[in-house]
C-alpha cells in the first residue's frame, strides 16, 4: 500500500496509468499535476475514489512514486524544476518514467541525484484493463518492483523486461494500438463498401479483432494455425488472405514496427 503516489502530466498516457492505479486500491492518495490544471481537475473527478489536483512541487515533495508523464523533449526542463525539492528529501521515493527513448540512467541524471527509477512502457488500452505494461528498474528492490506490478495490475498484462528490450517492446505494444485502429477502420470501410451500415461495420470489425486476439492469448496456438483454421479450401477467406499477401500486408506491418523502433533510437541520440 502506498500512502501517496503522484502524476506529473495527465495526458492520455498519464491518465490511463492513473486510472489503473486508482482501480488497484493500493494508493491512499493520488496527486495529479498538469500544465493545464483543467485536465488534472477532469481526471481527478473521473478516477475511482477520486484524485487531488496538485502542482509539480507537491508531487515531488509528498509522493512515494512520482510518475513522469511528460514528453521526452520536455523531461529535462521539468526535472530541473523539481530537482531541488527531490534533493531535500530524506525518505525513499521512486521516479517512474514512461517517456520513449529516455533510459533510467538519463532520467536519474536529469533529476540531479541518485534516486531509484522505474521505467515503464504502457499503452492507452491500459485505462480499460486491456493494456500492456513493460517495466524495468534501476536501483529498485525486487519487493518494490513487485509492489509496482501490483499497483499496475488493473492495467492488463504487466511484464518485466530488461531495459535493453524495452524500446522494441514499446514498438510492438505501445505503438501497436494505432496500427490496430487503422486495420479496424479499414475493415469497416470495406464493409461499408459492401453495403453494411457504418456503425455495424465498425462494431463487427472491432469485436472480431478483440475475439481474434483473445483466441491467440487463450488457445496457445500459433496465429498461422488459427488463420489456417478459418481458410477453407477454395473458400472466401483464403481469397482475402491472398489479396493481403499480394499487397504486402505482413511486410508493411513489420516495417511499421521497425520504423517506430528506429525512431525511438533516433530520439535517444
Amino acid at each position: 500500500m502506498y500512502n501517496c503516489i503522484g502524476f506529473i502530466g495527465t495526458g492520455n498516457m498519464g491518465g490511463a496509468i492513473a486510472t489503473a492505479a486508482a482501480k488497484s486500491g493500493l494508493a491512499g492518495r493520488i496527486l495529479l499535476a498538469n500544465r493545464t490544471p483543467a485536465k488534472a481537475q477532469a481526471l481527478a473527478r473521473e478516477l475511482p475514489g477520486g484524485g487531488e489536483v496538485a502542482d509539480n512541487a507537491a508531487v515531488a515533495r509528498e509522493c512515494q512514486l512520482i510518475f513522469l508523464g511528460v514528453k521526452p523533449q520536455m523531461m529535462a526542463g521539468m526535472l530541473e524544476g523539481i530537482a531541488p525539492i527531490l534533493a531535500q528529501r530524506r525518505d525513499r521515493f521512486i521516479l517512474v518514467t514512461m517517456a520513449a527513448s529516455l533510459t533510467c540512467e538519463k532520467i536519474r541524471a536529469m533529476a540531479g541525484g541518485s534516486c531509484p527509477v522505474i521505467r515503464m512502457m504502457p499503452n492507452t488500452p491500459s485505462a480499460l484493463g486491456a493494456g500492456v505494461v513493460q517495466y524495468c528498474g534501476l536501483d529498485v528492490t525486487q519487493e518494490e518492483l513487485d509492489a509496482f506490478a501490483a499497483l499496475m495490475a488493473p492495467a492488463g498484462l504487466i511484464d518485466p523486461v530488461p531495459e535493453s528490450l524495452i524500446d522494441a517492446a514499446s514498438a510492438v505494444s505501445g505503438c501497436g494500438p494505432a496500427f490496430a485502429y487503422l486495420f479496424i477502420e479499414a475493415l469497416a470501410d470495406g464493409g461499408v463498401a459492401c453495403g453494411l451500415p457504418r456503425d455495424k461495420a465498425l462494431r463487427y470489425a472491432a469485436q472480431m479483432a478483440a475475439g481474434a486476439a483473445q483466441m491467440v492469448l487463450e488457445s496457445g496456438k500459433h496465429p498461422g494455425a488459427l488463420k489456417d483454421a478459418v481458410c477453407s479450401p477454395g473458400g472466401t477467406t483464403i481469397q482475402g488472405v491472398r489479396t493481403l499477401e499480394e499487397r504486402g500486408f505482413r511486410a508493411a506491418a513489420m516495417d511499421a514496427v521497425i520504423a517506430a523502433y528506429e525512431k525511438t533510437l533516433a530520439l535517444a541520440k
